[in-house]
């Protein structure tokens, strides 16, 4: 698939051929490149609907989506790191930050660029839903604030909570995608600059985190 995905769509059984029509069964599991140890779950079986006005059926499982999101969460896919040069719309700062957090702006008077490490603490559950799927995800992010001596300080680390739903259309010969957020949500996990309300942050994080996910999710 790519540098840290591999599918396994190798047949399962012989073709079923009959006059109208031929069916393969095929395996579809995702593997971690170059680790084809079996993923924590198990296959379900599933039927396809009859219809004959196509030429070409295809029919993706749960299965092929739960073991996509295990093999690239091992691979560390999900783990995300925006700053100033990888954000496309912010120069995020600690003086952003400050005009929020009180907290922060103690800390450092003199502003800095800022750093959002952002990674999946648990395997991203996809579930299919009518003309679409959801995925949830939990992680965490960590602020840091870049130094003049190119090291970094610790802000503050919050958990978050999100769930996504994404619907799949053909849309000029090509499968497009649209993904909604149906869900944000953020807790203090640790913080180096006292305690502060979260409620404080959620606006303007959930709108930068929103803003690069369709960017990165429309440029690909």
């Amino acid at each position: 698939i790519d540098d840290l995905a591999e599918v396994d769509y190798s047949l399962n059984s012989f073709p079923a051929v009959f006059r109208p029509f031929i069916d393969l069964d095929l395996k579809g599991i995702v593997y971690p490149t170059g680790n084809h140890t079996d993923p924590p779950y198990a296959a379900a079986p599933f039927a396809v609907p009859v219809q004959s006005d196509s030429m070409l059926y295809l029919a993706f499982s749960e299965y092929f989506f739960q073991t996509s999101s295990f093999a690239y969460y091992t691979a560390g896919a999900f783990d995300i790191t925006i700053a100033e040069e990888t954000c496309s719309y912010f120069n995020i700062s600690t003086e952003i930050f400050s005009s929020i957090i009180p907290e922060v702006a103690k800390y450092s008077v003199t502003p800095y660029p800022v750093m959002l490490k952002l990674m999946a603490t648990e395997i991203p559950v996809i579930s299919l839903v009518q003309d679409s799927f959801t995925v949830e995800m939990q992680g965490s992010m960590e602020v840091f604030a870049l130094l003049p001596d190119s090291t970094t300080q610790s802000l503050f680390t919050t958990n978050i909570t999100a769930n996504t739903s994404i619907a799949l259309n053909i849309f000029d010969q090509k499968l497009m995608g649209s993904l909604c957020l149906n869900r944000l949500q953020f807790s203090l996990a640790h913080s180096n600059v006292g305690f502060f309300e979260i409620s404080l942050l959620e606006n303007i994080l959930s709108y930068i985190l929103q803003t690069e996910v369709v960017t990165s999710a429309n440029g690909k």
